[in-house]
């Protein structure tokens, strides 16, 4: 049983394991299942044995984190059509630029770069450049020498450099891609949201075969008009609901207040649209209602 401090340690630490673990897993129902198995480690372990409850915590959850990545049933080899991160509604209008720049590391392009990873990579990689841990902290939630932990990270940011996913795109841009995007679905003039899109844009929608929807990704902005154009005769019927969805201004098509897609963007560094993500994946969509403030 937790005493009043060891809840509060813990209380204190949640919102930061669980920033973690969605950036590691990519899914918040994953990332809330590692916070949850921690939590009960936490529950059967003497605390009077450990030095920094906020470092025990994180190694725990990190390498639960991994395993979870390492099991066989989470492979995405069968996955049906592309596969995306779970979409989280985020709050970060009110951050200060510092929180602006962690939020950007929720974004889905970012996500997905993440995912060329190895997991420990990825690990540590989150864990020195977004959350500020040591290396020397890193190396024994690891099992690594101090050595390949800073080798990972190396890596690691070569990679993440040149995707050039880690930047925030202003928030008068993204309106306009949001009201021209809009506008096509409406009206069915691509006009002014073809001007904002990349030549090279890609379009993925991510259903696990559970829904209809397009099974392979989209390449270039002649296709994707074509199909927002044909899209927009189904979208047409249902309500559209502007949010934020993994720190940036996104799409919510609900029925009866039911989230039925979602709809969000990635920029390069000049603003110009990259990537549509489209979620229709049930199961993934089952939470989107619930606007959450992750570290």
């Amino acid at each position: 049983m937790l005493d009043r401090n060891d809840a509060i340690a813990f209380k204190q630490s949640r919102s930061r394991l669980l920033g973690l673990a969605y950036r590691i897993l990519g899914s918040w129902a994953d990332a809330e299942d590692a916070v949850q198995d921690t939590f009960l480690k936490w529950q059967g372990t003497d605390r009077g044995v450990i030095e920094s409850p906020a470092s025990w915590l994180t190694t725990i959850c990190t390498r639960r984190c991994i395993d979870m990545l390492r099991a066989p049933h989470k492979s995405r080899v069968d996955y049906v059509g592309p596969w995306l991160p779970e979409p989280i509604q985020t709050v970060t209008s009110a951050l200060p630029e510092d929180g602006l720049s962690l939020a950007s590391t929720l974004s889905t392009a970012f996500l997905l770069m993440l995912e060329r990873l190895t997991p420990k990579e990825r690990a540590a990689y989150l864990l020195h450049d977004i959350f500020e841990v040591p290396y020397p902290e890193i190396a024994q939630t690891l099992g690594l020498q101090e050595s390949t932990c800073r080798k990972l990270v190396s890596r690691a940011r070569e990679n993440i450099a040149q995707s050039k996913v880690r930047h925030i795109t202003p928030a008068a841009r993204q309106e306009e891609l949001l009201a021209a995007f809009e506008a096509a679905v409406a009206s069915g003039g691509t006009g002014p949201l073809a001007a904002l899109l990349s030549d090279e844009i890609e379009l993925s929608a991510d259903s696990g075969g559970k829904v209809p929807t397009i099974q392979k990704v989209l390449h270039g902005k002649a296709t994707v008009l074509a199909f927002l154009a044909e899209a927009r005769q189904w979208w047409s019927t249902y309500d559209w609901v502007a949010a934020e969805i993994n720190g940036g201004r996104s799409i919510i098509l609900q029925k009866d207040g039911i989230p039925t897609a979602s709809i969000s963007f990635a920029y390069d560094e000049n603003g110009t649209v990259t990537n549509i993500f489209i979620m229709r994946n049930p199961d993934k969509l089952a939470r989107l209602h619930e606007a959450r403030s992750i570290e």
